[in-house]
């Protein structure tokens, strides 16, 4: 799970069980400790529920970015000619990367690059597929990763996958 979400539910929790205490006792009779416990469990929820949302939308991410991938046939493992560098947060709070295709080959070829975006837990938490069309004969191209949403604390990219067509 990501530290910043953790920290959140560990707030709510806190916030409720200064709340609680600060009261003396619930407005249906219950005790302090009740209500930090009531608390506790509705901040366990919206944890789950927050922490479901993100999971479905990173696999939504990954199986769309797998179909971009199975779309090139007679493609090429390139991950040895795929470099990342550059990641940055866009202005719509999104995490971009960088992505140079060098092409080895004697003649124009594209590329597509699968980019995962991983929390400092290494949890998988976007990925993307991202084309660089019409890398010259021995040359260099670059192209932009860009996560689906956006994505806090520390985020670590890398190339999943990468075929030359």
């Amino acid at each position: 799970m990501n530290g910043h979400f953790g920290r959140g539910v560990v707030s709510v929790v806190l916030v409720a069980g200064l709340a609680a205490t600060g009261t003396g006792c619930s407005e249906d009779g219950g005790s302090p400790s009740g209500t930090v416990s009531k608390a506790a469990s509705a901040a366990a929820s919206a944890g789950a529920g927050l922490a479901s949302r993100a999971a479905e939308a990173a696999a939504s991410a990954s199986a769309a970015a797998e179909r971009k991938i199975n779309e090139v046939t007679d493609g090429v493992d390139a991950r040895d000619e795929v470099r990342l560098s550059g990641q940055a947060t866009d202005g719509d709070g999104r995490t971009t990367v960088q992505v140079a295709a060098r092409n080895t080959a004697d003649s124009a070829k594209s590329f597509v690059v699968q980019v995962t975006f991983r929390d400092s837990d290494g949890n998988l938490v976007d990925t993307v597929a991202v084309t660089v069309s019409d890398v010259p004969a021995a040359g260099t191209k670059e192209a932009v990763a860009r996560s689906t949403h956006q994505l806090s604390g520390t985020i670590r990219t890398e190339v999943d996958k990468a075929l030359r067509y």
